[in-house]
C-alpha cells in the first residue's frame, strides 16, 4: 500500500490546496508509522518511573526510540515518498545526521532532511538515467547514492538539526515571555501549533517542566503541567473528524481517540491537524479555553501526567483541584469540537468533494467519445421520450 493511500487526496487548485496538499504531504510521512509512535507511547506509559508499572531495565528503551527510531522512520517514509527505495534510504541516511547530537527530538528535521535528500538523488538519478554505459548502472547508483546520502548527513548534522534547535529555543523563549507576563491562556498560540510540529516534548519536559516542579515544591501544584498536556483539544477534534472529516479516515477515528485521550499519545491526532492545516485554529481555542478554565478555577496537577491521559491526570491531580481540571479537560475538549466541527462545514465541504469527484467522472466520459457506449440514453421531450440511435461511423446522425 502506498503511504499516500494513509490520507485521502486533496482536490482542486489555488492556495487552499496547495496548503491542503503540503499538510497531507507531512501526513503522510507520519502516519504510516503510527503503530511505531503507539509502541514507544505504550512502553513510556508502563516502564518510565511515573509510569504504571515502572521499571529502569525497561525504561531504557524509551530515550533511544524518540531520538533515532521515530525519526529516522519518518525520514524514510518522506523519502520514499519522493524517490521511491532509493529515497528511502537516504532519506535515512540524511536524518541520522539531524538526530545525532540533537537535544531535542528531531521530528521536523527528519521532514526536512528525509524528502530534501530524496529530491536531489532524484534530479541525479535523471540527469544521468540515459547517459550510463550498459554494466555500470549498479556501481553509479550505489555511489551516488552513498556520496549525496554522506553529504547530507554532514549537512543535517551541521545545518538542519541546529536550525531546529532554535526554532525550538525560539518556542521556548515565546512561552516565557507570555508567562512573565501573565498571558497564560495566550501561550495555546504558541504552545498547539508546534505540538503538530512533533515539538511537544520539547515545549513541555524542556521547557514547562522545569519551571512546574519548582512551582509544584512551593505551592504543592503547578497550572503549568497542564498547558502541553491537556488531552481535551485533541479529544474534540478527533470528535469533529468522526461526525464531519472525510469518510475514508472516519473508521480511523475511535481508535485515535481511544489512543489519544486515554492512553495520552497525542501524536496520534497531530497528522489529522496535518491534512487538514487549518484546524490548528481549533486546536489553539480548545487550549486557550482549557487554560482559562483551569486558571480561574485555580487547579493544578502535583507532577507531570506522563502521558498526557486523563487517567494520568486524576493520578496527579491534588485534593480540591478535581473540578477545576475535569471542567478545563471537558471544556477544551467541547470548544476544539466546535471549532473543528465549523472548520470541516459540519460534513458539507465532504459531501461537495464527492459531489466535484462525481462532476470530474462525468467530464471525463464527456471528453472522450470513444468511451460513450453504443446504446445511447433517451432524450425525454414534452410529448414524448425519443430514443436516440446511434450513428455508424462517418455517417451523418
Amino acid at each position: 500500500m502506498s503511504s499516500m493511500a494513509y490520507t485521502p487526496a486533496p482536490t482542486g487548485t489555488g492556495l487552499k490546496a496547495t496548503v491542503q496538499k503540503f499538510g497531507s504531504f507531512l501526513a503522510s510521512m507520519v502516519m504510516p508509522n503510527i503503530g511505531a509512535f503507539i509502541a514507544w507511547g505504550l512502553i513510556t506509559a508502563l516502564f518510565i518511573p511515573t509510569g504504571w508499572i515502572p521499571n529502569s531495565s525497561l525504561g531504557e528503551l524509551v530515550s533511544p526510540m524518540i531520538t533515532y527510531l521515530l525519526p529516522i522512520l519518518i525520514g524514510y517514509t518522506g523519502g520514499r515518498l519522493v524517490h521511491g527505495q532509493r529515497g528511502a534510504v537516504i532519506g535515512a541516511i540524511a536524518t541520522t545526521g539531524v538526530v545525532v547530537g540533537s537535544s531535542v527530538p528531531m521530528f521536523l528535521g527528519a521532514m526536512i532532511a528525509g524528502p530534501a535528500s530524496a529530491w536531489v538523488l532524484k534530479q541525479f538519478d535523471k540527469l544521468t538515467a540515459d547517459r550510463l554505459r550498459a554494466g555500470f548502472e549498479m556501481l553509479v547508483d550505489n555511489f551516488s547514492l552513498g556520496i549525496i546520502g554522506g553529504g547530507f548527513a554532514v549537512l543535517g548534522k551541521w545545518a538542519i538539526g541546529p536550525a531546529v534547535n532554535h526554532v525550538t529555543d525560539w518556542a521556548g523563549t515565546g512561552v516565557n515571555w507570555v508567562l512573565n507576563h501573565h498571558l497564560l491562556p495566550f501561550v495555546s498560540i504558541l504552545i498547539e501549533p508546534a505540538k503538530v510540529l512533533f515539538l511537544n516534548n520539547a515545549i513541555n519536559h524542556g521547557v514547562l517542566d522545569p519551571l512546574a516542579v519548582a512551582q509544584s515544591a512551593a505551592h504543592h501544584k503547578s497550572i503549568l503541567f497542564m498547558l502541553e498536556s491537556n488531552p481535551g483539544p485533541g479529544l474534540g477534534i478527533l470528535c469533529a473528524y468522526l461526525l464531519f472529516g472525510p469518510r475514508a479516515l472516519r473508521p480511523t477515528v475511535p481508535g485515535a481517540i481511544v489512543i489519544e485521550f486515554l492512553g495520552g499519545i497525542h501524536e496520534i491526532y497531530f497528522p489529522y491537524i496535518l491534512m487538514k492545516p487549518r484546524l490548528i485554529l481549533a486546536a489553539i481555542a480548545g487550549g486557550f479555553a482549557g487554560i482559562s478554565v483551569f486558571s480561574i478555577t485555580g487547579a493544578g496537577l502535583v507532577a507531570s501526567p506522563s502521558p498526557g491521559s486523563i487517567f494520568a491526570y486524576l493520578t496527579e491531580t491534588p485534593r480540591g483541584s478535581y473540578f477545576g481540571v475535569l471542567a478545563g479537560v471537558v471544556v477544551a475538549a467541547a470548544v476544539s469540537f466546535a471549532t473543528a466541527s465549523l472548520l470541516l462545514g459540519f460534513g458539507r465541504g465532504e459531501k461537495a468533494e464527492e459531489i466535484d469527484g462525481e462532476d470530474g467522472a462525468t467530464d471525463s466520459v464527456d471528453a472522450a467519445p470513444d468511451a460513450v457506449p453504443d446504446t445511447a440514453p433517451a432524450i425525454t421531450t414534452d410529448t414524448a421520450t425519443v430514443p436516440v440511435q446511434s450513428s455508424p461511423e462517418g455517417a451523418p446522425a
